[in-house]
């Protein structure tokens, strides 16, 4: 399977020149998306950020005309660093079972690592959103259209590949699949335990089990 990638049009990039503006927008872009994830975006405010990345809020207007502006700003940041964080490593494995594995494993060692001090950028603002037309709504909406849909191919390439029984329902099993990580996400940052994490990985497991062409040859794994 081709590579896949979120949605996204303009996150910053590490590579090249940039001027000091455009180094000013990154670091206030990255420090508002970590934010996010403990305060959400209705409580992230502007005088707040500026605060924290130790600007002025008329410093801080000269990036971002209105607060409307910076929210979707930053949701293409928190974008580009899932993609790195998550998507790249795990789309290095073969399709099919590995990248399965390797998609669940690079999810919720992102979380493990604290790339987000408020666990998953996504899961954070959906709970938030969810009942808030407008914009970013929108756009976290197709960002977590894109990845489950991903993850239902990474189930497609598997049983395409005989490693999944046909009459499989791979759809349910992304569903329940996601409901896992989710979960896992959340515990684990209420708790700051990784027992979740490895309970989210064996589900995986027992999930697989389950719809495995070969159950008797599977290869077990430990959660760890």
């Amino acid at each position: 399977m081709a590579k896949q990638k979120l949605e996204q049009t303009d996150a910053p990039s590490g590579e090249g020149r940039r001027s000091a503006g455009q180094l000013s927008r990154a670091t206030i872009l990255l420090t508002a998306a970590k934010l996010v994830t403990v305060k959400g975006l209705e409580g992230l405010s502007i005088g707040e950020l500026a605060a924290e990345v130790g600007m002025s809020k008329s410093g801080l207007y000269a990036h971002f005309k209105s607060k409307e502006e910076l929210d979707l700003a930053t949701i293409e940041t928190a974008t580009h660093i899932f993609e790195r964080e998550v998507l790249q490593p795990a789309m290095a494995a073969p399709a099919g079972l590995r990248r399965v594995r390797a998609l669940a494993d690079s999810f919720l060692l992102h979380l493990e690592r604290k790339v987000f001090p408020g666990g998953c950028f996504f899961a954070a603002v959906l709970a938030e959103l969810d009942t808030r037309p407008g914009l970013a709504r929108d756009r976290v909406s197709k960002v977590l259209d894109a990845w489950l849909t991903l993850l239902t191919q990474c189930f497609a390439d598997a049983q395409a590949n005989g490693e999944i029984r046909p009459q499989s329902d791979i759809a349910q099993a992304a569903f329940e699949t996601e409901g896992m990580l989710l979960t896992a996400n959340f515990l684990f940052v209420m708790r700051d335990d990784i027992t979740p994490l490895n309970q989210a990985r064996q589900g995986l497991e027992n999930v697989l089990a389950r719809l495995a062409a070969n159950p008797t040859s599977r290869k077990k794994r430990s959660p760890g």
